[in-house]
């Protein structure tokens, strides 16, 4: 899953990303408007984290345009004011979701997640297919009944292959999905956690390498 923060305190944003990143969620950060808008038109993002009030250009506005393209990404609105008709004013103007700050951490990550199941296509809360189960939420994975000691790169690994339903997907997209923008593209990042993902799987081997294509389940 792949997550922009987009929230002009600095502190506040960087300790969201790392808890969010501790989820195993790929995060962005973007400290104006005008920056977030132009993250999102390079990088594709399931979940939007908007803080209303921003510099440069404000989140209400950021919040109409992506409502405006129909993007993709689901959008969580962040904000200090938390009367009702600030809520419904959020909501109005195109976000999926709306919280109030102070939040629960806790409360944070289960909004993104449930709002990420509804990005593109339904998907359910748990994940299986040839024996495997994985649960978003609980950060766990069985194979044949048996827990699987995963690291978080390798839980969101799974879950991209698992959400894919026996599609093939590329290096390519699990780069993008699983790790945030300062990875460097050109390293074997993806096949090496594909291999170490693989051996703590066990046997008989469940992900396929397709040639010239990428990887499924």
């Amino acid at each position: 899953m792949r997550v922009l923060v987009v929230e002009d305190h600095v502190r506040l944003a960087n300790a969201i990303a790392e808890g969010l990143r501790r989820e195993g969620m790929a995060v962005d950060l973007a400290f104006d408007g005008a920056d977030a808008l132009a993250h999102v038109n390079i990088h594709g993002y399931d979940v939007v984290v908007l803080d209303r009030d921003l510099p440069v250009l404000g989140g209400d506005e950021v919040c109409r345009r992506l409502s405006a393209r129909r993007s993709e990404a689901r959008v969580l609105m962040l904000t200090a004011a938390s009367t009702i008709g600030d809520r419904i004013e959020g909501l109005e103007l195109g976000a999926d979701d709306y919280l109030p700050k102070p939040f629960d951490f806790g409360e944070l990550t289960a909004r993104i997640r449930a709002l990420a199941r509804r990005a593109v296509a339904p998907l359910p809360p748990v994940l299986e297919r040839g024996g495997l189960r994985l649960d978003p939420a609980r950060r766990a994975a069985w194979r044949d009944g048996r827990p699987l000691t995963l690291t978080p790169k390798e839980l969101a690994l799974l879950e991209c292959l698992l959400a894919a339903d026996g599609r093939v997907v590329s290096s390519e997209e699990l780069l993008a999905r699983v790790w945030d923008e300062a990875v460097n593209p050109f390293t074997g990042t993806v096949k090496t956690t594909v291999g170490r993902l693989r051996a703590k799987l066990g046997e008989p081997p469940v992900i396929e390498t397709v040639r010239e294509g990428g990887y499924r389940i």
